[in-house]
């Protein structure tokens, strides 16, 4: 069991399968929504995963400055159920944002949040900077991380 940092050319098939297969099975079938999941940005994205006995039970996608938005952004964030509530969210997120600042140093970091996830996000010290809107069928946030000097 461990951490997995990786770009889109060093996932074998088999880990960018189970990836979409979690992030079909949490954010299409689990919360109900519509959206174009493979949009073109893992190619040039940095993927995070936990992996334990070969299946993932944490993935984020960190996205370079200018990939999506103008700052690098963290994306597609999931814990399986499984996990959810041990504290490998919190783990994830901290692990997403020191691999930004070590990737792309000075970078402010963006998020379009669940708008639920809020306080979650604002413990790690992201801002909202947005008002709540509907992004794929739920309430969304903007938020920053400003880097540290």
């Amino acid at each position: 069991m461990s951490w997995k940092i990786q770009t889109y050319n060093e996932l074998t098939t088999e880990e960018l399968y189970k990836i979409i297969q979690l992030r079909v099975n949490v954010f299409i079938v689990e919360q109900q929504t519509c959206y174009e999941d493979l949009d073109n940005h893992d190619q040039n994205s940095i993927h995070l995963s936990y992996v334990k006995d070969g299946k993932i039970f944490a993935y984020a996608r960190l996205l370079p400055p200018g990939e999506k938005f103008d700052m690098a952004s963290i994306g597609r964030v999931i814990t399986n159920q499984e996990v959810r509530g041990t504290g490998m969210g919190k783990e994830m997120v901290q692990l997403a944002i020191k691999t930004i600042e070590k990737e792309w140093p000075g970078s402010e970091i963006f998020i379009q949040a669940q708008a639920y996830l809020e306080d979650f996000y604002g413990s790690f010290g992201f801002k909202q900077v947005s008002e709540a809107y509907i992004y794929d069928s739920l309430p969304h946030l903007d938020m920053l991380y400003k880097a540290k000097k």
